[in-house]
């Protein structure tokens, strides 16, 4: 088990008064940004607001002071939408709670035992297909926000929300689509000017049309849904503290979403992580990371909160505000607080329209939608876009775990395939060793009436359980009856049992034929796994070599077995 030793601990001996201006201002920005975010992301989970701020807040706290990596910044993401929304339509909101403590111990156990490198070992199609389909999945979830449609009950899966989203066409809310369409306008158009403009860039651009949105509908009225009418507002203070009614019975029913929460927080997580190391020159810990993560996603259903992972949007924030330790994520989650205790009010008059375009701008930006152009899919093999736009769709039409099940499947499957057709086998011609007499008499590799009486096959690559019919023709004995058979190993990297046992049936083969299997240019791996298993011994160490000319010296001297006759003469 890896220990628990967070990257806090590596980063104060030498922290200075500098260092600290900068990640206090990292982090105050870091933290009003956080804020209309972890709203509109826990309303377009279907829950309050209050539970997205504080899962920012207690989730955000404890990832930078235990996490592994120097700046990453955790919360709520656009990421959990889909998920968390389908698992309070199905289950309830305690049972949300329930599954994401259950994921948090998960996630903490991956850690402990040494598993976040493993999730490297995702595809990069894989991770491009999920992420290109739920952000299809939240911006679709945000059309009736956006365009104020009246519908009681939103199903969670794709063609129930399709089939709603029709039936309520005729009940678009006109001030609402204004209110949306103007807000993402705004949006947009702060970003790009806060490329150019300095003092812009300091207020990021969810946080100021918010402030623009919320004052406007406090002086106009406007006719449209806000946090006030419909959650009557963002309580002032701290939450209750509590754990989640726990029943035995439902826990069976919780373990697939927990699954489903841990593995997208900790692919998040440890991509965010990787992403902010090619900015700092840094290298996170994946093993820590996943701990805190774990320990965050079990605290925040305690304060009512939900699902929290690395946020990458607010991660590269921080560092471009000057944060470089995670003192700067523990002052993004004290300034959240600050604002939830002196601001609260203020809240109820924030309309949902605008946190609907603030979602929808994020589903936009979270898509890699160049990876999809066609001008860029063709650069790649048909395993590659196969992988990738099944993902896709299949996070959009059913669900991301089957999505990375299915994707990763097709992957294993891909490349599988792709490596036998790299190992091949082919036959050595005995007039290669022409040149060679001074090694070894050539009348010994033939017989008087010209067959072969020694066999020679070098193979390459990987003997394993997909290259396994890759050996069916030396157990078909389709060259004669030879007295003996040289494998030439030297270009083989990887012997697996399967691969092991279809050379020991050859050899069995052989035996039973009076002939000898001779091995040359063994390489560690190979030469290991016939070692332990016992095949050395049965084959003989004479019969193993270093190179091809040696093992060729060898079956100079080898009698027939069957008949007894001294071969070399034969």
């Amino acid at each position: 088990m890896t220990r628990f030793h967070p990257k806090l601990l590596d980063t104060l001996p030498g922290y200075d008064r500098g260092t600290f201006i900068h990640d206090l201002s990292a982090g105050i920005t870091v933290g009003v940004l956080a804020l209309p975010l972890a709203m509109a992301f826990a309303i377009a989970s279907g829950l309050s607001p209050a539970a997205g701020i504080w899962t920012a807040i207690v989730a955000g706290l404890l990832i930078s002071l235990l996490g592994g990596s120097k700046v990453q910044i955790g919360g709520p993401t656009g990421a959990f939408i889909p998920i968390i929304y389908v698992i309070v339509v199905d289950h309830g909101v305690q049972n949300l709670l329930i599954a994401t403590i259950m994921s948090g111990v998960m996630l903490f156990a991956m850690g402990a035992l040494k598993l976040g490198n493993m999730i490297r070992f995702i595809p990069l199609s894989v991770v491009i297909g999920f992420t290109n389909g739920i952000a299809v999945v939240i911006f679709i979830s945000q059309i009736k926000d956006f365009l104020g449609m009246k519908i009681d009950n939103m199903p969670g899966e794709f063609f129930g929300k399709m089939e709603a989203l029709f039936g309520a066409i005729g009940t678009i809310d006109l001030p609402t689509v204004g209110v949306a369409v103007a807000s993402l306008v705004v949006l947009i158009a702060w970003n790009r000017a806060a490329t150019r403009v300095t003092l812009m860039k300091r207020l990021p651009g969810p946080l100021a049309v918010l402030l623009i949105a919320t004052a406007i509908n406090a002086i106009l009225q406007l006719p449209v849904d806000t946090i006030g009418s419909r959650f009557g507002g963002i309580p002032q203070g701290l939450p209750t503290i509590g754990l989640p009614e726990i029943s035995l019975t439902t826990l069976g029913k919780l373990i697939s979403p927990a699954i489903t929460i841990a593995l997208l927080g900790a692919i998040e997580s440890l991509l965010s992580a990787r992403v902010a190391d090619a900015q700092i020159d840094d290298r996170h810990d994946p093993n820590q990371e996943l701990m805190a993560q774990g320990i965050a996603n079990v605290a925040a259903p305690l304060f009512g909160g939900f699902a929290a992972t690395g946020a990458i949007a607010r991660t590269a924030t921080n560092i471009r505000s000057g944060g470089r330790t995670p003192v700067a994520g523990v002052i993004h989650a004290l300034t959240l607080i600050a604002i939830v205790m002196v601001a609260a009010p203020l809240a109820a008059h924030i309309p949902l329209a605008t946190l609907s375009a603030i979602v929808v701008m994020v589903s936009i930006n979270m898509g890699e939608w160049h990876a999809m152009q066609w001008s860029e899919l063709r650069r790649y093999s048909n395993n590659y876009r196969i992988i990738l736009l099944g993902t896709f769709f299949i996070t959009v039409l059913f669900d991301l775990t089957l999505a990375v099940e299915i994707g990763m499947v097709l992957a294993s499957l891909f490349f599988i395939y792709r490596m036998s057709d790299l190992t091949r086998i082919e036959r050595v011609p005995l007039e290669q060793f022409r040149g060679f007499e001074h090694l070894y008499e050539l009348d010994t590799l033939t017989r008087a009436d010209g067959s072969p009486r020694i066999l020679v096959y070098r193979l390459f690559g990987s003997l394993f359980f997909g290259a396994a019919n890759k050996l069916e023709g030396l157990l078909a004995e389709q060259d004669g009856r030879p007295d003996v058979v040289i494998l030439d190993l030297d270009k083989v990297v990887n012997i697996d049992t399967t691969g092991l046992d279809i050379l020991q049936t050859l050899h069995r083969n052989l035996v039973r034929r009076g002939a000898t299997l001779v091995f040359c240019g063994l390489n560690t791996q190979p030469g290991s796994i016939i070692a332990r298993s016992g095949f050395i011994d049965v084959l003989g160490t004479d019969n193993i070599t270093r190179n091809l000319n040696e093992a060729l010296m060898r079956a100079q001297h080898i009698k027939a077995p069957a008949t007894g006759q001294d071969t070399e003469h034969v």
